[in-house]
């Protein structure tokens, strides 16, 4: 089971707070550090305000050195696919090969209204993203000195030179993820990596994860994508100190529990996600809403992860 630090800076912080965060994950040990892409806060003041996705992994690309970086995920309303695969490919150059691109298809309407985005009805914004995945990639993997085109409903792209070509080969790896039943399934065996499941109760994670099986043998895909999940992290020495912690976050522990969180003593946190990896899931994506509290992620890094195989 592999563990990333997953956090949500549109909820207030600064990129110093994101960058301590992520140096703090790399030195202890975790496989990765992600964050969302949104530009409003979902509750509270969201102060100092948002900050730009794709900006924010540049620089962790060139403070942190071995930690994977991506995003879970980036929405396809908030670029277009272009510029996308030439933003990722240059972190991903500027991290010597440790950028993953999550990409959704943007869910939030508040956050597009209040900064001037187009928000498509649903069907369009899945159109869209399956456009944007097929571009992206096509665009990747592309071979240096040939051209790529694609003629499509919402995007055209006429004899691009492809360039520039991440440093990962064939390309950075794709995570596509959600619970829908169907289009979800569909566009993760065509173009993922990683099939994620946000937020998810571990007794449903089998048969999300079925149907991403089912739809991969469909298409003829020999292996599926790999498989992982999100929960909400909220780990102490003892329960009161998890309630301390559930209290900073705003959220009570058993609504937490209910919702699958990695909540408990690290005793318990390593039963979650035992089940967790029993119900398929073999990288877990840990929300971590405090990022002052350095000290909770450094308590999971000694006395959960080592008791994972």
């Amino acid at each position: 089971m592999r563990l990333v630090i997953f956090t949500e800076p549109q909820q207030g912080a600064s990129y110093d707070d994101l960058r301590r965060v992520a140096q703090l994950a790399e030195e202890a040990g975790y496989d990765g550090f992600f964050r969302s892409d949104h530009y409003l806060a979902m509750g509270g003041d969201g102060l100092p305000g948002p900050t730009d996705a794709w900006v924010t992994l540049a620089g962790l690309a060139v403070q942190t050195s071995r930690i994977r970086l991506g995003t879970l995920v980036t929405s396809a309303t908030f670029r277009l696919p272009g510029p996308l695969a030439i933003s990722v490919a240059q972190v991903d150059a500027m991290s010597g090969g440790r950028v993953e691109l999550g990409l959704g298809g943007g869910w939030f309407e508040a956050e597009h209204t209040g900064y001037g985005i187009p928000f498509p009805p649903l069907g369009q914004r899945f159109d869209r993203l399956e456009e944007q995945l097929e571009i992206v990639t096509g665009l990747w993997t592309t071979p240096p000195g040939q051209r790529y085109s694609f003629d499509g409903k919402h995007y055209q792209v006429l004899d691009s030179p492809a360039l520039p070509k991440p440093v990962q080969s064939p390309r950075p790896p794709v995570i596509v993820g959600g619970t829908g039943k169907k289009r979800t399934p569909a566009l993760a065996a065509r173009y993922a990596d990683e099939f994620n499941t946000p937020f998810a109760l571990i007794e449903d994670l089998p048969t999300m994860f079925d149907r991403v099986r089912v739809a991969s043998r469909e298409l003829g895909r020999a292996t599926p994508p790999a498989f992982s999940s999100t929960a909400v992290l909220c780990v102490g020495r003892d329960d009161a100190e998890v309630a301390r912690r559930a209290a900073a976050i705003g959220r009570d522990v058993d609504e937490m529990r209910g919702n699958g969180g990695i909540v408990g003593t690290p005793a318990q946190a390593v039963d979650i996600l035992g089940r967790y990896a029993e119900a398929g899931a073999s990288r877990m994506y840990l929300q971590t809403l405090d990022l002052s509290d350095l000290h909770h992620l450094e308590l999971v890094a000694t006395e959960v992860a080592p008791q994972l195989s």
